[in-house]
C-alpha cells in the first residue's frame, strides 16, 4: 500500500506500510511452547518475510507454567527479551542468574559466543514474552548482559526508551543502529513516534487494538514502514500495548 504523507507542508510520496497479519505468522506449537514467527525462525521459513532491516527475529513466545528452553548456544546476535505476562528464569555461560518479571527488558549480546537458558520462573502460571533478535553492526563483540524494569505505568500516554545503539533515559544498548521504544496507551489516547527521514520503522501490537497511518492492528499484528516522519498510534476501545523498532 503506498500513500501520500504530508509534514510541515512536505509531501513525502513513498510512504510505505506492510502490515504483518498476527494470523499469517508462522508457529511453532510444542507441548509447553505456544511461539508465533513474524519472520522465518527454526522450522518456518518464509522467503517474504527473513527479516526486516537489522530486524531478524520477533517471536511472540508464551511458555507453559514449568516450560522452558534449554541450554543452547548463540553468537554474533543482540537478543533481546520483552517480558509482557509472568516472569522468566535466565542463566547464561557468563555466570549470570536473574528473573525476568513482566515489564523487564533483557539484553544479551551473544558476541563470540554464549549459552544460556531461559524458562517460566513459576510452576503454576503461564508465561508470554517477545524474543527479538537484531543483528548486530560488529562481529566478535565480548558477550555481555544488561536487565531493566520499564513499568507499564510509567510508559502509559508516553514513549519509553527500552534500547539503543546510544543508550539514555535508562535504555539498554544495543550494537546497532536501532532503537526499541515501548508505549501503553489506555483506550482511544494518542501517541507519535517520530524517525529521522530516510529511516524505517516497524510497529508490533502486544495487546488490545489501534490504527496507525489509518491501517487497523490489533494484538499480534506488526507493520513495516518506511520513508515517513511521523507514526500516529490511535488506541481501541481497550487500549494498546505497542512497541516501536527505529532501524536504519
Amino acid at each position: 500500500m503506498v500513500l501520500t504523507f504530508l509534514h510541515a507542508a512536505t509531501v513525502v510520496a513513498s510512504m510505505t506500510t506492510t502490515p504483518r497479519p498476527a494470523a499469517a505468522r508462522g508457529a511453532t506449537r510444542l507441548d509447553w511452547l505456544d511461539s508465533r514467527h513474524s519472520f522465518s525462525f527454526g522450522g518456518y521459513q518464509d522467503a517474504a518475510w527473513t527479516g526486516f532491516r537489522a530486524l531478524r527475529v520477533l517471536n511472540d513466545d508464551r511458555v507453559a507454567p514449568g516450560g522452558g528452553f534449554g541450554a543452547h548456544p548463540h553468537r554474533d546476535m543482540e537478543i533481546l527479551s520483552y517480558v509482557v505476562e509472568g516472569a522468566l528464569r535466565h542463566e547464561d555461560s557468563m555466570g549470570t542468574g536473574s528473573t525476568v518479571s513482566a515489564g523487564d527488558v533483557q539484553r544479551m549480546s551473544a558476541g563470540t559466543g554464549v549459552t544460556h537458558a531461559e524458562w517460566n520462573a513459576s510452576k503454576t502460571e503461564p508465561a508470554r514474552f517477545l524474543q527479538v533478535w537484531i543483528l548486530p553492526e560488529t562481529r566478535d563483540l565480548a558477550p555481555s548482559y544488561e536487565q531493566r524494569a520499564f513499568p507499564l505505568d510509567e510508559r502509559a500516554g508516553r514513549w519509553a526508551l527500552l534500547a539503543a545503539r546510544r543508550p539514555r533515559e535508562g535504555a539498554l544498548r544495543i550494537h546497532q543502529d536501532v532503537e526499541m521504544w515501548g508505549v501503553f496507551l489506555p483506550p482511544h489516547r494518542k501517541a507519535s513516534g517520530v524517525v529521522a527521514p530516510a529511516r524505517h520503522a516497524w510497529v508490533q501490537v502486544v495487546r488490545g487494538s489501534c490504527d496507525v497511518l489509518g491501517v487497523k492492528l490489533v494484538e499480534g499484528d506488526g507493520l513495516a514502514i518506511s520513508e515517513t516522519f511521523e507514526i500516529p498510534i490511535v488506541a481501541g476501545s481497550h487500549g494498546a500495548e505497542v512497541v516501536l523498532f527505529d532501524l536504519a
